[in-house]
């Protein structure tokens, strides 16, 4: 393949890629009222835990508000999931993926069409939160250069749950299977240190919590805002940075293969 027809096929994938995104942006576009639902369910939880039950939360650097935050963040990059799960099950369901696959678009363009769409609804969702942060008080103590590498493992670690969706979307047969998925999404979310520090668990539930890719993110970036966090000394906390970059690395290297191959053998 010469140097020109490998850019012309890069030109098309790139296409491809972006015509199936608007495609999904526009079914978005003509459910407004779910997106928005979505959007203000991390909201509520934050004034439901930070009001109602974070008096009774003492955090031993600060207020529980700015330890709160940082976890809900990390949250809002799980939540969403099951909604990708339903949504690539019921495109299966319904023929979409079929006529898709007829087309001559390549496996490539149609999952990183799938997976820029929800990057972009993870920017919006992100987006949201930080607002309700600021709103409350919540601010980033370090400077702009910190915060932006947060955030950056924030969307890091919501790609690697993109992958982990598709995967998940492309294995279950119905849209009513999908709706299983939730089962697994809140206790993987409530079981990390989004909301109280894993010291305060029960021995071996803190182990696993402490391990969680959700507690990896979360705590890094309370490090790196510079916002308060337990005096947590396993192994994990104080390696958060590191396990927040290596977490999503080693969910993308095993989802992102696995959804390349299902997509290959819907034809089988």
């Amino acid at each position: 393949m010469t140097s020109a027809d490998r850019t012309r096929s890069r030109t098309t994938s790139f296409t491809d890629s972006a015509v199936l995104t608007g495609r999904i942006l526009r079914h978005w576009r003509r459910r407004p009222v779910s997106l928005v639902l979505g959007l203000l369910f991390p909201v509520l939880m934050v004034l439901m835990f930070g009001y109602l039950f974070g008096g009774a939360m003492a955090v031993p650097d600060g207020d529980y508000l700015d330890f709160l935050i940082p976890g809900m963040l990390a949250m809002t990059m799980l939540f969403g999931l099951e909604a990708m799960v339903l949504a690539v099950t019921t495109d299966a369901a319904r023929g979409v993926t079929e006529r898709i696959r007829a087309m001559p678009v390549g496996t490539p363009s149609v999952l990183a069409g799938r997976s820029a769409a929800d990057m972009l609804n993870a920017l919006v969702g992100l987006a949201a939160m930080i607002a309700t942060g600021l709103l409350v008080g919540w601010r980033p103590e370090q400077g702009l250069g910190r915060t932006l590498a947060a955030i950056g493992l924030l969307l890091w670690l919501r790609l690697s749950f993109t992958w982990v969706g598709i995967s998940l979307g492309l294995l279950l047969k119905t849209p009513e299977s999908a709706v299983a998925v939730q089962v697994l999404v809140w206790p993987v979310g409530f079981l990390s240190s989004a909301f109280v520090s894993p010291d305060t668990m029960p021995g071996w539930l803190g182990a696993i919590a402490s391990w969680n890719p959700l507690s990896a993110t979360a705590t890094a970036i309370r490090d790196l805002f510079g916002n308060p966090t337990w005096n947590d000394q396993a192994w994990a906390a104080q390696h958060a940075i590191l396990l927040a970059m290596a977490w999503p690395a080693a969910l993308t290297a095993f989802f992102l293969p696995l959804a390349v191959g299902r997509y290959r053998a819907l034809a089988n």
